[in-house]
């Protein structure tokens, strides 16, 4: 299960990231476009171009977990802008996930 406290390490990518990718291949983009260790603690946060569905990775003792969330109307509200990570505080994460981020997010 993934849990997220205040302290939860929280990285937004800005860029869409195609969803036929799987783990191996969202681990790859952590580590190649990111430049980011996908097994170091912070979960991963990719969202799809059509912004409809957003995929969480991230990496607990022995194994990755993917969770997947696919609005049924509208699209998710996501920052536009020439960083390709950002850095999330877990609230934040919950309001995205509910369809309403209004926050600031902070550059890595």
């Amino acid at each position: 299960m993934i849990y997220l406290t205040a302290e939860s390490r929280i990285l937004l990518a800005i860029k869409p990231v195609d969803f036929r990718k799987q783990i191996d291949g969202l681990v790859a983009v952590c580590r190649h476009q990111l430049e980011q260790q996908p097994n170091g603690g912070h979960l991963f946060v990719f969202i799809n171009k059509s912004r409809s569905m957003v995929r969480i990775l991230c990496y607990e003792h022995n194994g990755y977990w993917l969770a997947t969330k696919r609005l049924s109307q509208g699209r998710y509200q996501w920052p536009g802008t020439e960083q390709s990570i950002y850095s999330l505080a877990a609230q934040d994460l919950r309001k995205l996930l509910s369809g309403a981020l209004e926050s600031v997010v902070k550059s890595v």
